[in-house]
């Protein structure tokens, strides 16, 4: 009763004070959502993280588990590699960085639903080529990374190619926080603390609509559960449970500061637990994975009305 006291209140204030609906964020703005696919692997059925890699193969995991899945473009499983290390605890996302000799996939095991780790880890893996699935995988490094201000439950980070930083974006802060760690010194050191670069302009709150549509993660629909770099560092995607967010970073502009224009929003897609994002590496569409099955694989192709769109909602100031 208690529980259902506090979720009428909050209902009831959010219906109060709900803005009127904008051009931003309505189902007018939404995109046309390509189903690219469905994901094969019968053993992916808590897809979180995503991650295009080379020859068009694209690499995701299991929400909290060891083993990364290849898919193509489609979805089509072109096989998995397990990862034996102890004190994995909680991969939330993967992204993609240069090595010495060549790319590196990056898992974050950064899950921390109760924000009690004191730190986090990254295991960079070498990038399996296409076709060769069947060996386990190359641990290359491991790095531990801890918060300067606690505790953060994390579930999106993307390596920035202008700053060569790993970002993190945390999500059950309002306003989300970002940090970020050196590329370079992540790669040889054994612990960092990651660099408190500020807060982001709030993403859109939960609306009314929201909570009655989905009343058991209604109200969590603004949270920040994946995040990709375009390869040019222009573009940046966040993913929640209700929509997709791009960003469009101005020349010699850091991300932080990107981060504090309205972004573009494209509603949806329709699935049931978005947390994987990716931009394909010819920077052509977004992809998006969703943690539950059955697992359709999303596509958003970045067009020119869709760039139109970003590049007119991301041009004002702050």
């Amino acid at each position: 009763m208690k529980q259902f006291l506090t979720s009428t209140v909050l209902l009831l204030a959010l219906t109060a004070c709900e803005p009127a609906a904008t051009a931003n964020g309505t189902e007018e703005n939404t995109p046309n959502w390509v189903l690219a696919g469905k994901l094969e692997a019968k053993k992916l059925d808590e897809a979180s993280g995503l991650q295009a890699g080379r020859d068009g193969v694209y690499f995701l995991h299991n929400d909290g588990k060891k083993h990364i899945y290849a898919i193509d473009s489609t979805g089509r499983d072109l096989g998995r590699k397990s990862l034996k290390s102890a004190g994995i605890k909680d991969w939330e996302d993967l992204t993609r960085v240069m090595g010495e000799d060549g790319p590196l996939l990056v898992v974050a095991d950064t899950g921390d639903n109760s924000a009690s780790r004191g730190n986090v880890s990254l295991y960079f893996l070498d990038e399996p080529e296409k076709g060769d699935m069947d060996k386990k995988l190359n641990l290359v490094h491991k790095l531990d990374v801890r918060y300067p201000d606690g505790a953060r439950d994390v579930e999106a980070i993307s390596h920035d190619p202008h700053s060569d930083m790993i970002l993190f974006l945390s999500k059950r802060d309002k306003p989300p926080r970002l940090y970020g760690i050196p590329r370079d010194l992540a790669l040889v050191k054994q612990e960092l603390e990651a660099t408190f670069l500020g807060e982001i302009r709030p993403l859109r709150p939960p609306t009314r609509s929201d909570i009655l549509s989905h009343p058991k993660r209604g109200f969590w629909v603004s949270q920040p559960t994946g995040m990709d770099i375009s390869a040019d560092g222009r573009l940046a995607a966040v993913i929640t449970y209700r929509s997709l967010y791009v960003y469009e970073r101005r020349e010699n502009e850091s991300w932080l500061a990107a981060f504090q224009r309205e972004p573009a929003e494209f509603v949806g897609p329709r699935g049931l637990h978005e947390e994987g994002v990716t931009f394909s590496l010819d920077q052509q569409s977004i992809f998006v994975a969703t943690e539950r099955r059955p697992s359709p694989l999303y596509r958003l192709d970045l067009d020119e009305t869709v760039l139109k769109q970003i590049r007119h909602e991301t041009a004002a100031d702050p």
